[in-house]
C-alpha cells in the first residue's frame, strides 16, 4: 500500500476493474432472489448537480448492500428526454450559435439537433455517475425515447384511449407564454407575490344598481361571461336572472346563482371568466356559459380584447385600469398579496386558458393508487409524506398530457386529410374508416415528459412484451427519489403500474430531501451557491463526498452541504487507510483464518463482540432505510473502537516475543478489518476495494464478496461490560494527566478504592491495559495494604475511585519554578490593585461599580497568592 491516502491513485482504476469484471451485471438467475432499483432518469439538459449526487449515492448504498447480501441486484440506469427543458436548451444553443429560429429550422432538422444533444450529454452524465462510483448495470442503460420505451408509450396511449381513459377536449389548461406549451397542475409552482384587489362596478341593466366585484387580474374582465352570487345571499337575490353590462366592452352578461361563491369573502359578487380561471370554468360548465379567450399564445391580447388587441397582458392591465378610472367604474384599489402560478421551468407566470388538448381521466386511476397506500401495500418513507400523497390524489383533476413542442413522444393520433376523422393507432393507418381516404397527418403535439417516465419501472424491462427480465426483476423493490417529485413522478408510476401490469411498480418509496447550501438556502445557478460534485470529487475523492452525503441524510429531510463535513469524511478515509496499512504491514503470514487454537484476551473478546453487534445494527438500519444512522454506527466503531482502542491495545502483543499471542492478535485484527471493509463498502466503495486487494487470502473483488455476518459465538456481554469499565478508567486517568500537563513518559501508580469488588479485581487483573494506555506504573487495590496518600489526585468510574499519587505525577523542581513565577505575577497584580484603591482621586471620581470590581479583584488575587504560597511551602518540604 502507498504510504499516503490519495484517491486519485486508484479510483478510476478500480471503477474500470469493476466494469471489466462485469461486477454490476445482473441476469435472470432462478437460484437467487432479485433486488431491483430503477434510477430516476436525470434530464439530458446538462451536468449532474449535488441533488443527483445525493440521490445516486443513496441508491448505490442500497444496491451494493443487497449485492453483498447475495441478491441478484439490478440497478437499472437511464436518462430522460425532458421535453420542455431540452427543447428550450437546444433552441437557445441553435439561436446563439447560428441565429436560426425554431420555425425557420423546421421540425425534422430540429429533431436531428436534439438527438445529437442527447448523444453528447447522455454520455457526459454516464461519465459523471461513474466518477461518483454508481454501480449501475450499464449494459441495460435506457433512454425514455429509445425504441422500446417509445413502443411502450404508444401501447399505453392507444390502450387507455380505447378504454375511454384518454380523451381530447376543449378544457381549461395551464399555459406558459414563454415555453408556449401547456403544463400539468404538477408543473405549476405557486409563489406568493405582492398584488392588488381592483374593485370595479358592474352596472345592472335597466336599474340604478350595480354589482361591485374585486379581482386580482382586471385584464381578464374582457373575457367575463357572467357575474355569480351565492343563492343564499339576500343582498343579491332580487338580481339573479337579470343582466349586467360589462364595463368598457358594453356586453350584456347574466347574473347567476352558484354555491361556489363565498358569502364572507370580498363583495360576495364574483366575475366569471370561464376561459381563464379553473373555478370559473366549472361555474361556466354548470350554467352553460360562453367561453371567450382573449389571449394569444405569447400572452398578448387577441382580437376578442377589442381596442386592447396586441398589448402585452400587463400593459393591457395598466391601460384598462386607467380607462376604468376615467369612466367611473373603478371603486378602489387595495393591496393584496396572493399566490401566483408559475412555470416550473422558466418561472414565467402561467395563464389559465381554454384550449383543445389531450387529457387522462384521473378518477378511475386514482382510486387504486389511494387504496395501496391505505392498506399498506405501498410503504412511503418517511410516513409523513403519505398525507401529501393522498391529498394530491384525493383532489386530483384530469391530467393534461399534450404539449405544444417538437421534442418528445409524438401523440399517435392521425387525422384524415379528406374528411378530418381522427384515428388513434400504434401506427399511421392505411385507410380512413370514415371515407376510405389514404392521406393522413399526425397530431402535431407531443406527450408530457412524465407520461413516459410513469412507465419507467416496467418499460425499461421490456414491457409490453413479456420478457424474462420483466418477469424476474419486476416489480422493483424500492424507488429512491426526492420528496419534491411525489406528484410529478411517484404517483404517476403507481397508478400506471397498477393499471397496466396489475402490480405495484415498487414496494417502498424512500424519499430524501434537497441539498441546500451551508446557510440552508436551496442551491441554484441563479443564486451562485451551487457546488459541482465533480470538483469535490477531484479535491477530496468520491468516497469523502459519498460519506458526507450519507451521514448527513435522514429520510425526508433536507441536507446542508458543508465543506467542513466533506473534510471530516476525508479525514475518516485517511484514518481507515493508515489503520489498514498498519495492520497489513504487521502481518508475517497470509494464513489469518481462525483455527480454534487461539487464546483470546479480554480485548479480543470485546472487539469481536462489538463487531458482531455493530454488524447487526448496521444491517438492521440499512433494511429500514436509515442510511445516515447506519453510516454513523460503522464510523464510530471503526474510528473509536477499532482504531483508537483495539489497535493500540494490540500493539504490545503484535510486537512481542510470544508467537502464539502474535498470531492471535493478527487474526483478530484482520477479521475485524475485513468486516469493516465489507460494511463500509456500500458507503465508500473505492477505498474499501483498494484496501481489500492487499488483504491476505483475498483473490476476488470486494464488490462481489459477501455482507458481514453477525456471529452469535462472538457475542460476549461480560467482555463488553468489563472493557467499558477499563476504557472509562483509562479515559479518566488520561484526562487527569492532561489537565495537569503531565508528560506521557512519566509513570504513576494507580491505587484503586473499589466500592464494587468485581471492578477492583478487574482493574488489577487487566492492569496491562492501564499500564499501556494510561501511563500507569502499577495498579493495586487500596485494601491490600496500599494506603491512599494524602497528596493524590483522584477520578471516579462506576464501582471505583482511582488515586494517582502527586509524587508520581509532579516534577517538583519544575513545579517550584512554575509556582515561583506565578507568585511574582500575582504579587504584582495585588500591588497594582492596592495602589489603585489607595488613590483618592480614583476613589472619588470612579463609579461605585468600578470601585467594587477592583475590590473583588484584590480579594481574588490575594486568595490565589495564598494558595500558591501554601503550595510552595509544601514543595519546599519535598525538596
Amino acid at each position: 500500500m502507498q504510504s499516503k491516502y490519495n484517491p486519485k491513485d486508484f479510483e478510476d482504476r478500480i471503477y474500470q476493474a469493476w466494469l471489466d469484471q462485469k461486477s454490476f451485471s445482473a441476469k435472470v438467475n432462478p437460484d437467487k432472489k432479485p433486488y431491483t432499483i430503477v434510477l430516476p432518469p436525470p434530464n439530458i439538459t446538462g451536468q449532474l448537480h449535488m441533488g443527483h449526487a445525493l440521490d445516486q449515492t443513496l441508491q448505490d448504498i442500497l444496491i451494493r448492500f443487497k449485492r453483498l447480501q447475495g441478491y441478484e441486484a439490478l440497478w437499472l440506469p437511464g436518462t430522460d428526454h425532458a421535453s420542455i427543458a431540452t427543447e428550450v436548451r437546444v433552441l437557445k444553443s441553435i439561436e446563439e450559435k447560428e441565429g436560426i429560429k425554431k420555425e425557420a429550422l423546421g421540425r425534422e432538422a430540429f429533431l436531428e439537433r436534439a438527438w445529437q444533444w442527447r448523444d453528447d450529454y447522455g454520455r457526459i452524465i454516464v461519465n459523471q455517475m461513474q466518477k461518483l462510483g454508481s454501480s449501475c448495470d450499464w449494459d441495460k442503460e435506457r433512454f425514455t425515447m429509445d425504441e422500446g420505451c417509445n413502443d411502450a408509450v404508444t401501447e399505453v396511449f392507444v390502450k387507455l384511449y380505447e378504454k375511454g381513459l384518454i380523451y381530447r377536449g376543449n378544457r381549461l389548461i395551464n399555459w406558459c407564454p414563454d415555453c408556449k406549451t401547456t403544463l400539468s397542475d404538477a408543473e405549476v409552482e405557486h409563489e406568493e407575490k405582492p398584488g392588488h384587489f381592483w374593485h370595479i362596478k358592474y352596472p345592472v341593466k335597466g336599474t340604478n344598481e350595480y354589482l361591485e366585484i374585486a379581482t386580482t387580474r382586471p385584464e381578464t374582465m374582457l373575457a367575463d361571461t357572467a357575474v355569480a352570487v351565492n343563492p343564499k345571499d339576500t343582498r343579491y337575490t332580487h338580481l339573479v336572472g337579470k343582466m349586467c353590462v360589462l364595463p368598457l366592452m358594453n356586453r350584456e352578461i347574466p347574473i347567476v346563482a352558484d354555491d361556489y361563491v363565498d358569502l364572507e369573502f370580498g363583495t360576495g359578487a364574483l366575475k366569471v371568466t370561464p376561459a381563464h380561471d379553473p373555478n370559473d370554468f366549472e361555474i361556466g360548465q354548470r350554467h352553460n356559459l360562453a367561453q371567450i379567450n382573449i389571449l394569444n399564445p405569447d400572452a398578448t391580447m387577441n382580437e376578442n380584447a377589442g381596442k386592447y388587441q396586441g398589448l402585452d397582458r400587463y400593459a393591457c392591465r395598466k391601460v384598462l385600469v386607467e380607462d376604468l378610472k376615467s369612466e367611473g367604474y373603478l371603486v378602489s384599489v387595495k393591496d393584496h398579496p396572493h399566490n401566483v402560478g408559475t412555470c416550473y421551468r422558466c418561472h414565467t407566470v402561467i395563464e389559465p386558458r381554454v384550449s383543445d388538448q389531450w387529457f387522462v381521466q384521473m378518477e378511475p386511476l386514482a382510486k387504486p393508487a389511494i387504496d395501496v397506500v391505505q392498506n399498506k401495500s405501498l410503504n412511503i418513507i418517511p410516513d409523513r409524506f403519505t398525507k401529501v400523497y393522498l391529498n394530491w390524489l384525493e383532489n386530483i383533476r384530469d391530467w393534461c398530457i399534450s404539449r405544444q413542442l417538437w421534442w418528445g413522444h409524438r401523440i399517435p393520433a392521425y387525422y384524415c386529410e379528406t374528411c378530418g376523422e381522427m384515428h388513434v393507432a400504434k401506427e399511421m393507418p392505411d385507410v380512413c374508416t370514415g371515407c376510405g381516404g389514404s392521406r393522413f397527418r399526425q397530431d402535431e403535439d407531443v406527450l408530457d415528459t412524465w407520461f413516459s417516465s410513469a412507465l419507467w419501472p416496467f418499460s425499461t424491462l421490456g414491457w409490453p412484451n413479456k420478457t424474462p427480465e420483466l418477469d424476474y426483476f419486476y416489480p422493483t423493490n424500492v424507488l429512491v427519489t426526492g420528496y419534491d417529485i411525489i406528484f410529478f413522478w411517484v404517483i404517476r408510476m403507481v397508478f400506471s403500474g397498477l393499471e397496466l401490469t396489475d402490480k405495484l411498480p415498487f414496494d417502498h418509496v424512500f424519499l430524501h430531501g434537497l441539498v441546500r447550501d451551508a446557510s440552508g438556502k436551496k442551491m441554484s445557478k441563479s443564486l451562485g451557491n451551487g457546488v459541482d460534485p465533480l470538483e469535490i470529487i477531484d479535491q477530496y475523492g468520491a468516497d469523502a463526498l459519498r460519506f458526507m452525503l450519507a451521514t448527513g441524510n435522514s429520510p425526508g429531510n433536507d441536507l446542508k452541504f458543508q465543506i467542513e463535513r466533506v473534510e471530516g469524511s476525508r479525514n475518516f478515509a485517511n484514518k481507515l487507510w493508515n489503520a489498514s496499512r498498519f495492520v497489513i504491514m504487521g502481518l508475517d503470514n497470509t494464513d489469518t483464518d481462525f483455527d480454534g487454537t487461539e487464546v483470546f484476551t479480554l480485548a479480543d473478546k470485546w472487539i469481536l463482540s462489538r463487531l458482531s453487534n455493530v454488524v447487526s445494527e448496521v444491517t438492521e438500519t440499512l433494511e429500514k432505510f436509515e442510511l445516515g444512522l447506519a453510516a454513523g454506527k460503522i464510523y464510530e466503531f471503526t474510528w473509536n473502537e477499532y482504531c483508537d482502542w483495539y489497535i493500540e491495545l494490540a500493539k504490545k502483543r503484535l510486537y512481542g516475543e510470544d508467537p502464539n499471542e502474535k498470531r492471535t492478535v493478527q487474526k483478530v485484527l484482520v477479521k475485524v478489518l475485513k468486516d469493516i471493509l465489507r460494511a463500509l463498502h456500500p458507503f465508500m466503495p473505492f477505498i474499501t476495494e483498494e484496501i481489500w486487494r492487499f488483504m491476505p487470502g483475498e483473490k476476488t473483488l470486494l464488490v462481489t464478496d459477501h455482507w458481514p455476518v453477525s456471529e452469535e459465538k462472538w457475542l460476549d456481554e461480560k467482555a463488553e461490560s468489563e472493557m467499558a469499565s477499563l476504557m472509562d478508567a483509562i479515559r479518566n486517568i488520561r484526562n487527569v494527566r492532561a489537565e495537569m500537563d503531565v508528560i506521557q513518559s512519566r509513570k504513576a501508580k494507580c491505587i484503586v478504592k473499589a466500592s464494587d469488588p468485581e471492578i477492583g479485581a478487574l482493574l488489577v487483573a487487566q492492569s496491562e491495559y492501564l499500564i499501556a494506555l494510561a501511563s500507569c506504573s502499577d495498579v493495586v487495590l487500596s485494601d491490600e495494604g496500599n494506603a491512599v496518600p494524602e497528596e493524590a489526585v483522584s477520578t471516579v468510574i462506576h464501582g471505583a475511585e482511582l488515586f494517582l499519587p502527586l509524587d508520581d505525577l509532579v516534577d517538583y523542581v519544575k513545579e517550584m519554578d512554575r509556582l515561583t513565577k506565578e507568585k511574582v505575577k500575582l504579587e504584582k497584580e495585588v500591588s497594582r490593585v492596592v495602589q489603585k484603591l489607595a488613590n483618592e482621586g480614583f476613589v472619588k471620581k470612579a463609579p461605585a461599580h468600578l470601585i467594587e470590581e477592583e475590590k473583588e479583584k484584590q480579594q481574588k488575587y490575594e486568595e490565589m497568592l495564598e494558595t500558591v504560597n501554601n503550595r510552595i511551602a509544601q514543595i519546599e518540604k519535598k525538596l
